[in-house]
């Protein structure tokens, strides 16, 4: 007979609903080039999910797919278990979505605080509470407030990006490329900024080529590989895995080693 003592644990209790964001077998082309070949990826509410590949690997293409700037050829898109591929991006955002592409795209004749605004355009006005969000997050703007976007450092239009993102009042955010062109330091502050956006609530998923930085960041994530996934799994698992380090940090592989 066995005693209480004896009994197996009892198993973790399954996630409630659906994923957050769920991707099914995405194929995008471009024109007769196919980018995206059946990918497939899952981010929980509240996770920060790091996607890495190499330069052509379909990383931008997965996210502007997810945000809704390209509709995929087969596959689906589906925000908590409910299908949004199709739906164009400047209305996806009302579902939650905010999206920090490549290059930060700030608009270099408008003010900080103008651009700021514009990141609120789907609400009538901006909510002062967001506003005070962003500067708490960028002192920088905030002393910048009135300066001319363009004429802001690398690091600050980077910044200004994420802000105006996080106006719209985004439950998942979509970052391609955040430390991209930015010296080290700068690239650190701005990882710091991203593990408190989630802190506060904000899911994350991050395009990244700095494989070291996403990994410390995320709960999980993807490799892709010429439009496919290669790999997934836990950021601690990729992180050690010899094959990220080889590919990512630049270390070497010593086949015959331990």
């Amino acid at each position: 007979m066995t005693t209480e003592a004896q009994k197996e644990p009892a198993p973790p209790p399954a996630p409630a609903g659906p994923p957050l964001l769920e991707l099914r077998d995405l194929h995008v082309a471009y024109g007769a080039i196919e980018a995206l070949k059946g990918v497939g990826l899952t981010v929980a509410a509240g996770e920060v999910v790091a996607l890495l590949g190499a330069n052509g690997a379909g990383k931008s293409t997965t996210l502007k797919t997810a945000s809704g700037m390209l509709t995929p050829r087969r596959g689906q898109v589906l925000l908590h278990g409910e299908r949004v591929d199709g739906i164009r991006s400047h209305e996806l955002v009302r579902f939650g979505i905010g999206h920090v592409p490549e290059g930060r795209r700030v608009f270099p004749r408008m003010s900080v605080l103008e651009n700021l605004r514009m990141g609120a355009y789907r609400l009538r006005r901006p909510d002062p509470a967001d506003l005070d969000r962003v500067f708490t997050l960028f002192p920088r703007l905030a002393d910048r407030r009135k300066q001319i976007s363009g004429t802001l450092s690398g690091g600050e239009q980077q910044m200004l990006a994420i802000g105006r993102a996080l106006m719209g009042k985004p439950e998942l955010l979509l970052l391609d490329e955040p430390s991209m062109g930015l010296a080290p330091l700068i690239v650190q502050q701005i990882f710091e900024i991203l593990r408190e956006i989630n802190a506060q609530g904000t899911t994350l998923l991050l395009v990244e080529q700095n494989a070291a930085q996403a990994l410390r960041l995320a709960d999980r994530g993807y490799v892709l590989e010429t439009g496919t996934v290669a790999m997934s799994g836990e950021a601690g698992t990729l992180l050690s895995d010899p094959r990220i380090r080889a590919a990512y940090l630049g270390e070497t592989v010593d086949p015959g080693g331990a």
